[in-house]
């Protein structure tokens, strides 16, 4: 039977790309320092047996000889999926996709030494590498005539196109900078001061993530430069960081990754493609929603606000409301996983314009700091003080994911639509978010989204939760909102 043979067939190379997340959390998480060349050969001896079996001639074959007549939606959409990747990988030569693999590899730890050294130039190179990788890639996926970025944003994004994109994201720039200006001249809140220590703050991040519904018995928490998650099903890790000045970065960076974690743990199935994430996009909307909608909203801060005082002692702020005033401050910072909603997609314009720059050749590797620091002034008034605080701070380029920047800004619009069409469906949403009893919120996502799997294509899936086509207005109506009575707008 061929469905059978395909399903397993696609059961097997998820499972490798799993040992593939695998080793690279242990290599952000756990791999002693001379292990990173061990790390690039394997990764990229894995990497290639991966691409030969999505790219097995038996598929065609497998999928001609389906009868598709009482298949279900989710048999239908693996059929789909398998065609898809498969279309994908063979115009990948293994070669380039085993190259593209150890480079990424290298690039990573390459870039945590010139970010902790705050030197762009050693890392330029293994830059300029993975560009080049990233350009041949995307020519050989590219239809004639088809723009090279487009073939590696749908790899996250399927089916966007960065023409209809720019319109939708650049849609924002007008009511953020507005919003920006209004709030320049209001002074700032009181900040949170003093020392937080770390085994602190990864105490209060666990009682954190289990309260809004990660399963720790299916996952665990490290310390990385980075934060991330990885995996799906019964192994999703998260990852956060810790600074003892500061522990809302820790608390907020965890509650981010357990928005993806809540995700990954709620799919249908962890092997096959039909019960995956919809898109990045989607993927970011969880994250996004968790982290802003709920974690830095009024009610939230009823509960948080005596878990803080339990984990560090007295705190510098005037209760709930000093709190919530501080995890709101409105500053024009220069790193892009603290900024605050005001700012941050601001950033990811940025971001989005210089890597779109970056693969069609009219912006070079070697030249992106000068570029990066030049419309960081333009856009933010400010002046870089090093690359670790500009160009080095995200690791997403080093590791070669190009095309995946705009998919924040998608999940922000995505999380905004969300939270609206959830205020209706759950009228007392707010009071379980003071109580941090968020049991019903996650079981109204896990219905809307995480069930749903890739049966849709991500804007369709967002109007049927919603009933509502995606746009930017409910996240700008959003801001308005709350930032107006931050402050008094």
């Amino acid at each position: 039977m061929p469905l059978p043979q395909l399903l397993d067939h696609l059961k097997k190379t998820a499972a490798l790309s799993q040992v593939a997340g695998l080793i690279a959390w242990d290599q952000e998480a756990m791999m002693p320092k001379e292990g990173a060349g061990q790390r690039a050969e394997q990764t990229g001896a894995l990497a290639s047996v991966i691409h030969g079996l999505t790219a097995d001639p038996r598929v065609p074959e497998w999928i001609a000889g389906i009868d598709r007549t009482s298949l279900t939606a989710f048999d239908l959409r693996n059929i789909e999926e398998a065609q898809r990747s498969y279309d994908r990988a063979t115009k990948i030569p293994t070669r380039l996709a085993e190259e593209s693999a150890k480079a990424a590899s290298e690039g990573q730890r390459i870039w945590a030494q010139a970010r902790a050294e705050k030197d762009f130039s050693m890392f330029a190179p293994a830059l300029k590498r993975n560009v080049a990788l990233k350009r041949e890639a995307a020519s050989c996926l590219a239809a004639p005539g088809e723009d090279l970025y487009d073939c590696l944003l749908d790899e996250f994004e399927p089916g966007a196109k960065s023409a209809e994109l720019l319109p939708l994201l650049e849609s924002l720039r007008p009511g953020l900078v507005a919003l920006r200006e209004k709030i320049a001249g209001k002074e700032a809140p009181r900040p949170l001061t003093g020392r937080f220590p770390a085994d602190a703050q990864l105490t209060l991040a666990r009682k954190v993530a289990t309260r809004i519904g990660y399963d720790f018995d299916a996952g665990r928490i490290d310390t990385v430069v980075h934060p991330f998650c990885s995996g799906n099903g019964g192994d999703v890790r998260i990852t956060t960081r810790t600074d003892e000045a500061d522990p809302l970065n820790c608390l907020y960076s965890t509650i981010h990754e357990v928005g993806h974690a809540l995700y990954a743990q709620g799919a249908p199935d962890p092997y096959l493609p039909a019960a995956d994430y919809c898109s990045m996009g989607v993927h970011e909307s969880q994250s996004r929603f968790w982290e802003n909608q709920i974690g830095r909203s009024r009610p939230f801060m009823d509960w948080l606000y005596p878990a803080m005082q339990e984990a560090f002692g007295s705190l510098s702020l005037d209760g709930p409301d000093g709190l919530y005033a501080a995890v709101n401050t409105v500053h024009s910072g220069f790193i892009r996983t603290e900024a605050d909603e005001v700012h941050y997609n601001l950033h990811i314009l940025l971001r989005f314009e210089l890597e779109r720059e970056l693969i069609a050749g009219t912006l070079e590797a070697e030249d992106l700091e000068e570029a990066w620091n030049s419309r960081f002034a333009r856009d933010f008034g400010e002046t870089v003080p090093d690359p670790s605080l500009g160009v080095l701070q995200d690791v997403h380029w080093s590791i070669g994911l190009f095309g995946y920047f705009p998919t924040y800004s998608l999940g922000n619009i995505y999380a905004a639509c969300l939270d609206k069409a959830m205020r209706r469906d759950l009228p007392g949403r707010d009071a379980m978010v003071q109580a941090a009893e968020t049991g019903p919120i996650l079981d109204w996502m896990r219905e809307k989204i995480h069930k749903r799997g890739r049966l849709l294509p991500a804007p369709q899936l967002i109007a049927e939760a919603t009933g509502e086509a995606p746009s930017a207005q409910p996240l700008l109506d959003y801001l308005e909102a709350k930032f107006g009575a931050l402050y008094g707008l």
